[in-house]
């Protein structure tokens, strides 16, 4: 008992401590773990900002969902739960209409600085962007690897192989795969791995890093490299009133920050798609490549799907078109992006 009472009057000396006046604190709530690769792009980017502050700014990281919810984390932060966050605006189910569906506009688009610039050419033609991220500061978008089709039981060879096949798709990939005979349904990419081992569904649309971040090479077989095309969207986000509440040298800190953050994102998912790759190998998963005639159709019914969506935008009062337009005049033959088509 002795040495107990000392030590708590040192804690408790510890935490009556004025905090550091020089020092702000910025809390940022994620709801992955510190060892995801998001996690380690996010950690980069803590890095830099503590750097290039001086130590003024420092960031309270909060892991793994514990403040932050999936499907709500925009309006939290809006109403200041964290000050920084990972937000989904696609997953979200109301409020962010365009952001959700404009990921579909990216056919041709490969690399994903490509896909982060092509977001930015559609937030400057179209400004309903801007509104349904009002309340809040963006301080990264983020693009990602490409998805093929991965099945359990049965390989997919070719387009028509998809024929009766129950896969799990984002919503703008529902209607294209019905039309190619796909059964697809939507959940939870958490809820893949065990609805494939209970033979509920036949496969997923994902990319190849999956194999190891979701187990999937435990329970799949086969990966159909079809190129689906993939979208940017903002991820990381500061509530405006918090922003708002920084001096401007930090918020030029911030400022700055983006392009480091972006850049930790694309270097992480390359890596992933590395270590899925070679888990894919150790399972002995059996790759098939798209044929070209293939890829070019599967391409040319997601433009199609994609203009309708963007043109049903219109009954809430969206003028989608303008952002299709303006994202299809900006992507190159080459899949490269200057706005417009400079």
């Amino acid at each position: 008992m002795r040495f107990i009472l000392p030590l708590l009057l040192l804690l408790l000396a510890a935490c009556a401590r004025p905090a550091d006046p020089n020092v702000t604190v910025i809390t940022y709530a994620t709801q992955y773990a510190p060892s995801h690769p998001f996690s380690r792009a996010d950690i980069a980017w803590m890095r830099f900002v503590e750097q290039r502050s001086g130590g003024t700014l420092r960031i309270r990281p909060i892991w793994s969902g514990t403040l932050l919810s999936s499907d709500m984390s925009m309006e939290e932060l809006r109403h200041g739960v964290a000050d920084v966050g990972l937000i989904t605006p696609i997953y979200v189910r109301g409020g962010s209409h365009l952001i959700r569906i404009q990921s579909g506009f990216y056919s041709g688009v490969r690399e994903i600085e490509s896909q982060v610039a092509l977001y930015r050419c559609i937030a400057a033609a179209d400004p309903e962007l801007g509104r349904e991220l009002d309340g809040l500061q963006v301080l990264a978008v983020q693009g990602g690897l490409l998805p093929g089709i991965i099945t359990r039981d049965r390989p997919v060879r070719s387009l028509a192989d998809l024929r009766g096949l129950r896969i799990r798709a984002p919503t703008e990939l529902m209607t294209l795969l019905r039309e190619l005979g796909a059964d697809p349904v939507n959940m939870p990419m958490g809820e893949v791995y065990q609805a494939m081992a209970k033979r509920i569904i036949d496969g997923v649309v994902a990319p190849p890093d999956t194999f190891r971040a979701l187990h999937f090479a435990e329970v799949a077989h086969y990966f159909y490299t079809l190129s689906v095309p993939r979208g940017a969207y903002p991820a990381r986000a500061m509530g405006a009133r918090r922003w708002n509440s920084l001096t401007p040298d930090q918020q030029r800190v911030l400022a700055e920050s983006i392009p480091v953050w972006e850049a930790a994102l694309a270097r992480e998912n390359r890596a992933a798609l590395e270590r899925g790759l070679a888990e894919a190998r150790a399972h002995g998963v059996a790759f098939t490549d798209a044929s070209p005639a293939d890829q070019s159709r599967f391409e040319a019914l997601y433009l199609h799907d994609a203009e309708v969506n963007a043109g049903a935008m219109a009954q809430m009062g969206i003028d989608g078109l303008t952002a299709f337009q303006a994202a299809r005049r900006s992507v190159r033959p080459d899949g490269s992006v200057a706005c417009g088509g400079q």
